[in-house]
């Protein structure tokens, strides 16, 4: 089992970003953690899982919704905790 944080940068809030990224999650399976939106018109995201599917997962991170324009994903990987138990909006 894998975890990371990413910072999404670009055109990503009042897109549906957060809520595609919900049902993507759901899609792949096994993805916990959450999404939320930042005050500096950012994205955070932290996802634990398998590495196979959290790879998954952070590809599509890096494009998004048609909606968003992804500029940028930072992303640091982190050690599993796995304190979540599904994969959720955090506001």
């Amino acid at each position: 089992m894998k975890a990371f944080r990413a910072i999404v940068r670009g055109y990503v809030q009042g897109v549906g970003f957060r809520y595609s990224a919900v049902r993507m999650a759901d899609k792949i399976g096994n993805i916990t953690g959450y999404i939320r939106n930042l005050p500096n018109g950012t994205i955070e995201v932290v996802a634990e899982g398998p590495e196979e599917e959290l790879n998954e997962f952070l590809n599509w991170l890096r494009h998004g919704p048609s909606s968003a324009i992804v500029e940028h994903v930072e992303v640091e990987y982190q050690p599993y905790t796995g304190q979540y138990k599904s994969f959720i909006v955090r506001f």
